[in-house]
């Protein structure tokens, strides 16, 4: 049996890349996995299930309350109430490398809906289910571009500090109702989105130079940690952020 055996799990933004890894590293520790995006979730889904273990795909904007209370209204249905939530959708890969005050601020307010408001939202989703469960473990995707700063995605690397301050206060709350909120910040990651980018090929080696373990940095390098944040190893642990980036950001 594997760690989350039984576990019903959804993912959002996991329709491709590392979202997508992370949904089949769950399914791949017996979770009954819930794979949603904004696009197409049949690839992952179609994968998950040709291993045979459980997998259903849904579209849903995570700044919509309606497709949230639908998201888990059906993952109820399908597979009972919902014990882990992975908050991974977010603007990254398609923004453009540019100085702050050249951010419209029409984008500015869309990372921040998307990246922060998103997370916000599909928790207060998903916690009534999670309550009647009577335990949840929560996953914020945060960046290790907190821990940094670099330059020319200022809106990015904002929310994403929003996240873990989110995340801390929310564990805080939801600590009383047996639920769990962790953060996991990547490094650059060569994710499906990051190689469709040219811009992003600029970051490459420098990352790879300034790391320990001096490799590109692949999706498959996070899943370990979230089965670990996911599973009961983590159960004494809350309002805390994992940063996994191959030994760049120490402190």
């Amino acid at each position: 049996m594997g760690r989350l055996q039984g576990k019903v799990a959804i993912i959002t933004g996991a329709g491709q890349g590392i979202g997508a890894a992370y949904a089949k590293a769950l399914a791949g520790e017996g979770a009954k996995v819930v794979v949603t995006d904004i696009g197409d979730t049949s690839e992952c889904v179609d994968a998950i299930n040709a291993q045979g273990h459980q997998a259903i795909g849904m579209k849903v904007d995570v700044t919509s309350n309606d497709d949230l209370a639908r998201m888990v209204r059906e993952t109820e249905a399908a597979y009972g109430p919902v014990e882990i939530l992975v908050n991974n959708a977010a603007m990254f890969a398609n923004l453009k490398l540019r100085p702050f005050w050249d951010i419209p601020d029409e984008e500015w307010d869309q990372v921040m809906k998307v990246n922060v408001r998103g997370m916000f939202q599909a928790v207060k989703a998903a916690m009534p289910s999670m309550e009647r469960n009577g335990r949840g473990k929560i996953v914020n995707i945060s960046s290790s571009t907190f821990f940094l700063g670099p330059p020319g995605f200022l809106h990015y690397v904002a929310s994403k500090a929003a996240v873990i301050g989110l995340t801390r206060s929310m564990a805080r709350e939801l600590g009383p109702k047996n639920i769990f909120a962790n953060a996991l910040a990547p490094g650059f990651t060569q994710s499906d989105g990051v190689q469709a980018n040219p811009v992003m090929d600029a970051f490459s080696a420098p990352n790879r130079a300034q790391r320990v373990i001096q490799r590109d940095m692949l999706p498959a390098d996070l899943t370990g940690t979230m089965i670990y944040l996911t599973s009961s190893d983590s159960d004494f642990m809350t309002g805390q952020t994992i940063n996994v980036d191959g030994g760049k950001m120490m402190w």
